[in-house]
């Protein structure tokens, strides 16, 4: 199949001009002014623009945790980031402590093929390291296609790594051409807060945000940094909220460090206010909390000033019945809300359409830079000749709003009721085949496929 995108405004994260692009099979074959190829299907662009298919690079899909599973698998999951204009994830795979890395690994397998209907990927979360693990490291690297590794500083007795642990596994990741992510909070400290507030008797949803402030995020973040620098490996903090984690990062740039750094949607648009309106709360309870305005604005900052690389979600969906798991303690609400979406269009509206960030800037944080980071560039994350067919036609005029009623995530719920959106995607394009358009989705389930990742980070 041959599809010829005519008039449309081309942004990547370097240029924005107008152009016809032709695409044939699943690559981009041509991009000029009043191309002459005969396609199957012509797209009148004019008015709008094109975008290179969204990367969402912190999802989980049919995840365990805390005893019930979050609600997006990998169909539905897959399938609304396209409604929204992202047509490739990467989900992570949880070691279970004291397993293999291989047994996790065939479990996701299991989840994701045949199901997928946008193209994805995994980061693999090594939560007990050993001789045996650091083997497997290796061979998902080089065999795999998987090269980023991800930690918890949190989470004792699930999920969470020693220091120790943490630094052999940057030193093995570094030899062999990987990255090291992490999730930076101090979990004995939010423990302890945790376990304070319950012995008081504190059970709404506002003391998981007190039980987990400022100070156990930024000291945790400066710690990951530390240990980057003792072991000079590639390091990138998930998630990121806060000024005060910021800042460790901005101090890790005066020793010529590298950190990649991941904020998300809700950061920049949701504060800690939510948490004030009783259980209602819990829609908002994730790990690390919702913060307040000021911090909103040292994101932003953070994007425009090259220290905040990527955009993502950390979509991890409950059901509101599933939320309901801590209605008499805040420390049983299931972590997580709905995100993946609605990702590029709350950027587009309240990054772009309100001045904060440039139009490459966007495309930058929201395709092109995680692409980079993940060894998928220019495969993925631009609009190149040769590069993948993964486009995006793009309204940015076209106001609308979101709701439960009318999102395609699994979730009954929305974090963003009501919220007016300037900007709307129109046309979804992934691997030269229509994903999405005319409100439809034009894939069926198995589509998407796994992306194998390169050995080696692109520093950008």
């Amino acid at each position: 199949m041959s599809i010829l995108i005519k008039n449309g405004t081309v942004v990547t994260a370097a240029e924005t001009y107008i152009a016809d692009v032709y695409v044939e099979e699943e690559k981009i074959v041509a991009i000029g002014k009043a191309l002459s190829y005969t396609a199957d299907i012509i797209i009148d662009a004019t008015g709008k623009m094109i975008f290179p298919g969204g990367i969402d690079p912190h999802v989980h899909l049919d995840m365990p945790f805390m005893g019930t599973y979050s609600s997006d698998d990998y169909e539905t999951g897959t399938r609304a980031a396209l409604f929204g204009g992202t047509t490739m994830v990467i989900d992570f795979i949880l070691q279970t402590q004291g397993d293999t890395l291989y047994n996790a690994l065939n479990t996701w397998q299991k989840k994701s093929k045949g199901k997928a209907v946008g193209d994805y990927s995994y980061h693999m979360a090594v939560t007990d390291f050993n001789d045996d693990v650091a083997k497997e490291v290796v061979q998902f690297i080089t065999e795999e296609g998987i090269s980023s590794f991800k930690t918890f500083m949190a989470y004792k007795g699930a999920l969470m790594i020693d220091d120790g642990q943490m630094v052999q596994l940057m030193k093995v990741v570094k030899e062999h051409g990987g990255l090291v992510t992490v999730h930076a909070t101090n979990g004995d400290m939010i423990d302890s807060l945790v376990a304070k507030n319950k012995a008081l008797g504190n059970t709404a949803p506002l003391y998981h945000y007190l039980s987990q402030p400022e100070v156990t995020e930024a000291e945790a973040s400066a710690r990951f940094t530390d240990m980057l620098a003792y072991t000079d490996c590639p390091g990138y903090i998930v998630h990121m909220t806060c000024e005060g984690a910021l800042n460790a990062v901005r101090r890790s740039t005066l020793r010529n460090q590298k950190i990649f750094v991941e904020t998300c949607i809700q950061y920049l648009m949701l504060d800690a206010s939510l948490y004030e309106n009783d259980f209602e709360g819990a829609k908002w309870v994730m790990s690390p909390p919702l913060r307040e305005k000021k911090d909103q604005e040292a994101l932003w900052s953070g994007i425009n000033q090259g220290l905040i690389q990527t955009v993502g979600t950390d979509h991890c969906p409950f059901m509101w019945e599933q939320k309901k798991m801590g209605k008499n303690d805040f420390s049983k609400i299931p972590n997580g809300h709905p995100a993946i979406e609605h990702r590029m269009e709350l950027l587009f509206s309240e990054g772009v359409h309100k001045g904060k960030i440039s139009l490459n800037k966007f495309v930058e944080v929201s395709a092109t830079n995680a692409a980079k980071i993940f060894g998928m560039y220019p495969k993925k994350g631009t609009i190149a000749i040769g590069s993948d067919a993964d486009l995006v036609i793009f309204d940015p005029q076209k106001e609308h709003e979101i709701s439960s009623k009318t999102h395609h995530m699994n979730c009954d719920y929305s974090g963003y009721e009501g919220q007016k959106v300037t900007g709307k995607v129109s046309t979804v394009l992934l691997r030269g085949k229509i994903a999405i358009q005319d409100e439809k989705c034009h894939l069926k389930p198995g589509f998407g496929k796994f992306i194998k990742r390169k050995t080696t980070t692109k520093i950008i």
